[in-house]
């Protein structure tokens, strides 16, 4: 089976449409795109901004990628990741999981997503009208089910 991946950082649009290079073989797309909301634990967000330490993210991307592809039966792995100042409704992070079957693609996709939230040095910087603050993650992921 040929698989393959495709991680990036960029500071340009995430075109969401081009995610989705199925093959005749493929039966299942699984696709997570995070949305700049205009909202967090009601107050009201402006905008965001996205920093990372490149050299590092990028790499771990990679890792996360040739994981995923290892432990489950996937053909396609694609996370992206914007960079710099988003707008309300702009797509932050896309992760892109193409299989023959959607329980593998489910599974890998949320994997996939979780892994890149918990170990990808890439943080966010949230602004109110009234100032702005870098934000942590609050807790770890649940961990993702395997199998089914």
């Amino acid at each position: 089976m040929d698989v393959s991946f495709r991680v990036a950082l960029t500071r340009d649009p995430i075109d969401l449409a081009a995610l989705h290079a199925t093959t005749p073989r493929d039966g299942a797309l699984c696709l997570f795109a995070g949305v700049v909301r205009n909202e967090n634990a009601g107050r009201p967000v402006s905008h965001l901004e996205y920093e990372a330490y490149e050299e590092m993210a990028r790499p771990l991307m990679e890792e996360i990628a040739h994981e995923t592809l290892q432990r489950w039966p996937v053909t396609r792995v694609e996370m992206i990741h914007r960079l710099g100042r988003l707008e309300i409704g702009d797509a932050s992070v896309a992760v892109a999981v193409i299989a023959p079957h959607r329980d593998a693609a489910f599974a890998a996709c949320r994997h996939a997503i979780d892994a890149l939230k918990s170990r990808v040095p890439i943080w966010k910087k949230e602004h109110y009208a009234d100032g702005a603050q870098w934000l942590e993650q609050a807790h770890p992921p649940a961990p993702a089910r395997e199998g089914s």
